[in-house]
């Protein structure tokens, strides 16, 4: 169900990165910002860059880029495959790790969405919101699930899976705001895409607890979600179940994810040892 449709989005050209979009269509900037729009280049859709598609997607010159790549694979931010082609390196996975809001969270939620996994069999994630898109920070799929292309940081438009409709739901007005004053891609002809039905789902998602997204962005898939809430009461993840559509229904799966949701919620109160 999930698929990395709003990063897909930006590889329809180099204007849609974020990076370029404050630099310009110049191409020039500061060093840093530079280099940043090379690793910005990079993504699901396209992990692996020769020198010339580098630079068309980061809007710099060929020669620009082939002189900070060497710095970049210095330090370990981009390797070289066994074609010559760039892709990034291990050292920036392991920064990344160290994002606190990634990391704390999914210590103290991978028990229990393990334990989800373990009794359904099908497909637990977790996502946090970042700005007016889905991340997903832990994906467990199970063994006879319907196949999803959601990936561990992946991005996802918040309006058509059932952990962006949760977070959405709690995020504050001028985020809702904001998503709802924009178009909203229709993925298949069961995606809500009229903000004031939608506003209207996000009402019915805060009264009963859980969100719902059936078949709105794929044709064969259902997933349920309920909101994770750190100890001053802030949302601050969504827990989902993504099944095929034909095999459950959102009641049956809502009282297991919430379930789960407490238990995260309980987990997030211990104190660390």
């Amino acid at each position: 169900m999930l698929q990395d449709r709003s990063r897909a989005t930006r590889d329809d050209g180099p204007e849609h990165s974020p990076v370029a979009q404050a630099q310009g269509a110049s191409g020039t900037g500061p060093v840093i910002s530079r280099a940043l729009q090379i690793l910005d280049a990079f993504s699901a859709q396209s992990p692996h860059l020769s020198l010339s598609e580098l630079a068309r997607k980061a809007q710099l010159p060929v020669s620009t880029v082939h002189r900070m790549l060497g710095e970049l694979l210095t330090w370990g931010a981009l390797e070289r495959d066994d074609q010559g082609r760039y892709r990034i390196g291990l050292r920036l996975w392991e920064l990344g790790s160290l994002a606190p809001r990634g990391q704390g969270l999914r210590e103290r939620a991978l028990p229990y969405l393990e334990d989800l996994s373990l009794v359904t069999r099908e497909n637990v994630q977790l996502a946090v919101r970042e700005g007016t898109e889905a991340v997903f920070i832990e994906r467990i799929g199970g063994s006879c699930a319907v196949p999803t292309l959601t990936r561990v940081g992946g991005r996802l438009a918040i309006t058509a899976t059932g952990a962006g409709l949760a977070l959405l739901a709690h995020a504050p007005a001028a985020v809702q705001n904001d998503v709802l004053e924009r178009p909203i891609i229709r993925n298949t002809p069961y995606t809500i895409t009229d903000a004031n039905r939608l506003r209207g789902v996000l009402a019915q998602v805060r009264a009963r607890g859980y969100a719902v997204s059936d078949r709105q962005l794929s044709l064969d898939t259902l997933s349920v979600a309920a909101p994770v809430r750190s100890p001053q009461g802030e949302v601050v993840a969504a827990v989902s179940l993504v099944v095929h559509c034909s095999s459950a229904t959102p009641a049956a799966l809502a009282d297991l994810v919430l379930s789960s949701a407490r238990a995260i919620n309980r987990a997030l109160h211990m104190p660390v040892s």
